[in-house]
């Protein structure tokens, strides 16, 4: 098992990097980290099998890229560019062939398809307009573009506090419904639970997490509560980041960066949400973080001071036990466990 990292190449880092997951008869540890993959800004990607799809920057163009991932070596197949800034979500339907990408920068949401060779080919994109009351909210921003649990198509706006949800139809993106949320909110990151009927939205600007209701049939919104991924008491800058739910739906985990912790929420029977933990990433600006396939060990990545942490973690209660510091990984925000 590997665990792969991703992020900004402003200063030391390379591109992709893996980590050998390395078993001590206690427990496991993160070693042998290496770069894998040389590219520019590889802020985020996928694996299907032998495939890596990643965001790339180049000179003054964005896009994505595919690569064949054998013997340990990254051979490129294709690449898909763009005048202007990278996108900064990329996800991967390997059932349908099909891509999705956010543009934060060119406020578009894509939609592209891919052979077994990697070849790549836009479909079609959609471009968000508006803007929000903060300063980061000066014209829209998509942060996510996904499916939904029933196979639908769902974007995060930060600039415009907006859940928008779409069908590919042939090659058009359908708008089907939105999901309108408070000004200021910084719609950022959404997980569904695991029957498809509830979501929970993170709110980078606010440090938030909402919780709603969905029905994907009828598009009926129900707003649940909202909730500090923060304490009452922190003053200083926060922006929430990413979000997660354990696969038995559970717990909800949020990462904060600037506060440098991850949030852990018990899902109560209503949907609703209880704080149980809060615990520090050891570290600064921590974007990213994942799991295994068990979910009994997570990897977080702090971004600003380039080392990841790595946890157990309890499934009956959700918490996290810091394992692993200081774990050397440059300029991080992507973090993906690859199972052998």
């Amino acid at each position: 098992m590997k665990v792969w990292f991703g992020g900004y190449t402003s200063h030391d880092s390379k591109g992709i990097y893996t980590a050998n997951v390395e078993n001590d008869g206690t427990d496991i540890k993160l070693a042998d980290i290496k770069n894998i993959v040389e590219l520019e800004r590889p802020t985020y990607f996928q694996l299907v099998g032998d495939l890596l799809f990643t965001i790339i920057q180049k000179d003054n163009q964005g896009g994505i890229a595919s690569y064949r991932i054998k013997d340990g070596k990254a051979e490129q197949l294709d690449v898909y560019l763009h005048d202007g800034a990278s996108p900064c979500y990329i996800s991967v339907d390997p059932e349908k062939h099909l891509i999705f990408t956010a543009n934060y920068h060119l406020a578009t949401i894509n939609v592209f398809s891919y052979d077994e060779n990697g070849k790549l080919t836009f479909i079609t994109n959609d471009k968000h307009e508006g803007h929000g009351p903060r300063v980061e909210q000066d014209q829209a921003h998509p942060h996510f573009f996904d499916e939904t649990p029933a196979g639908n198509l769902v974007s995060c706006d930060l600039g415009i506090d907006a859940v928008d949800f779409y069908k590919l139809d042939g090659d058009k993106l359908k708008h089907l419904a939105r999901y309108q949320m408070e000004k200021g909110f910084g719609t950022r990151h959404i997980t569904f639970s695991p029957d498809g009927k509830t979501m929970y939205i993170v709110g980078e600007l606010s440090s938030q997490v909402n919780v709603a209701h969905l029905n994907e049939n009828t598009w009926e919104i129900e707003n649940v509560a909202t909730y500090k991924t923060i304490p009452d008491n922190f003053t200083e800058h926060n922006g929430a980041a990413a979000i997660r739910i354990s696969k038995d739906g559970k717990f909800i985990y949020v990462s904060n960066r600037g506060h440098d912790s991850i949030t852990v929420f018990k899902v109560l029977d209503n949907g609703e949400l209880e704080l149980t933990q809060r615990v520090s990433v050891f570290g600064s600006f921590p974007r990213d973080f994942n799991w295994d396939k068990s979910e009994k060990y997570l990897v977080v990545a702090n971004q600003n001071t380039n080392n990841a942490t790595l946890y157990r973690r309890n499934s009956e209660i959700g918490s996290l036990t810091p394992l692993q510091k200081d774990i050397p990984v440059p300029e991080a925000t992507r973090v993906l466990f690859e199972e052998n």
